[in-house]
């Protein structure tokens, strides 16, 4: 019974360190994240309770990634979704709202373009160019899609289907889509 009981520890001892170099070996095999970004591209969203109205949208170019800013008035973003589409489209009409780029990002937002009283509180010139991304790594055109009953919705047409973060600060919506994976 002892020799049994010993015999079978050992096969154990065996087995458990033969396993311990081949996790080893694989865990040192994959590579190290681009610029340390581990963000993926799954679906992004979060929510708060108050209603603002957006005022401004601006784009900057980062060493690592490009980031999109909407600016608004009031002190927290209600809510947002950020996701890859196959096709950007109009809420309602299904009317397709064009995007440069090898992807295209969905960006919607509890915010509103109006205020109580119907008047913009963001204007644009051009609807398929809301900011000028020329030059950008990543970005390739920002579209509007529009703003209906406190949401509104913009179209970012990217280089390819990159890890992408959405987060809020004061006032903020902030995307970032890295410039690699």
């Amino acid at each position: 019974m002892l020799r049994r009981t010993g015999i079978m520890v050992a096969a154990a001892f065996i087995v458990a360190a033969g396993a311990v170099p081949a996790a080893a070996t694989s865990a040192t095999a994959a590579p190290a994240p681009y610029c340390g970004i581990t963000w993926g591209s799954l679906q992004k969203e979060g929510n708060t309770a108050a209603l603002p109205q957006l005022t401004n949208i601006r784009a900057g170019r980062h060493d690592c990634y490009d980031r999109l800013v909407f600016d608004t008035r009031g002190e927290h973003v209600a809510g947002y979704w950020v996701r890859y589409v196959n096709t950007m489209t109009v809420d309602g009409s299904g009317q397709v709202v064009p995007l440069r780029g090898g992807a295209k990002l969905s960006i919607s937002m509890q915010a509103s373009a109006y205020d109580l009283a119907g008047r913009p509180t963001y204007t644009f010139a051009n609807r398929a160019e809301l900011v000028n991304v020329t030059g950008y790594r990543t970005f390739r055109q920002v579209a509007w899609v529009g703003s209906f009953e406190g949401y509104t919705s913009t179209g970012l047409g990217v280089r390819a289907r990159l890890p992408f973060r959405a987060f809020t600060l004061p006032g903020k919506l902030v995307v970032d889509v890295a410039h690699a994976w």
